[in-house]
């Protein structure tokens, strides 16, 4: 339980004094009721409205972004536009960061959270929390292509690739499945086939599956079903 104006607070959308303001003012309804006194105490799971719009006071933020091109996946940069870009001032105010990353060019799904001991444990290499990508390459894919990802592959510079999945999908498009992360690897192993990629697009991380209906720059709160799968994977964290 938490007093109502720390729960307003955790918003980021208003400081204490501000959020303590708009309940003198009668502007904060919880579970359909005007509270008058900030002092009150209601749980994370209380409907609260400001001014009949629904706010949540949770702490901790879960959000699926479907991730466009052109963007890193970074809380701040002093070059480029990050992820956190696409989100409203107040979202941006909670220490959203991304689980994991995405290359610049590369779209789909992202994970974005306030969690640091659940994201931590679904990057965990102990883990190996599968992650499947949409792949097109410049080249025709193949059985000895497929081979080479089941078998696990050493890159010309040493670094050694877990097994991963290729599904050939036509011929020049397959779903490569991933149970480590490693800097640009799918575009370093499809490079080392000799054949470079020309579009990545992640789909799934663990049980997550990217939501169809966000349009490339859009998100959504995860829905309590895929908050409590991706918390399994984790460990239960």
């Amino acid at each position: 339980m938490e007093r109502l104006e720390k729960l307003l607070a955790n918003t980021g959308r208003w400081s204490r004094r501000e959020a303590a303001e708009l309940i003198r003012a009668g502007r904060v309804k919880a579970d359909g009721a005007v509270v008058l006194r900030r002092e009150e105490k209601f749980s994370e799971e209380t409907l609260l409205q400001v001014d009949g719009e629904t706010v949540s006071g949770a702490r901790l933020v879960y959000l699926m972004l479907n991730k466009p091109a052109g963007l890193v996946s970074a809380t701040e940069d002093p070059r480029e536009e990050t992820v956190l870009s696409l989100l409203p001032e107040h979202l941006r105010r909670v220490g959203l960061f991304p689980a994991g990353r995405l290359d610049k060019d590369t779209v789909g799904l992202l994970l974005l959270t306030n969690d640091g001991p659940l994201a931590h444990a679904l990057l965990s290499p102990r883990r190996h929390v599968d992650k499947t990508y949409l792949v097109r390459v410049d080249g025709t894919l193949d059985e000895t292509d497929e081979a080479a990802f089941r078998a696990g592959m050493t890159l010309a510079d040493g670094l050694q690739c877990l097994p991963a999945g290729l599904e050939r999908r036509g011929l020049d498009e397959a779903l490569v499945t991933l149970r480590e992360g490693k800097y640009h690897q799918i575009k370093r192993m499809c490079a080392a086939r000799g054949k470079p990629v020309t579009y990545l697009k992640r789909l799934t991380f663990g049980p997550l599956a990217l939501d169809e209906g966000l349009e490339e720059g859009a998100w959504r709160p995860l829905t309590e079903g895929e908050l409590g799968a991706l918390r399994e994977a984790g460990g239960n964290c």
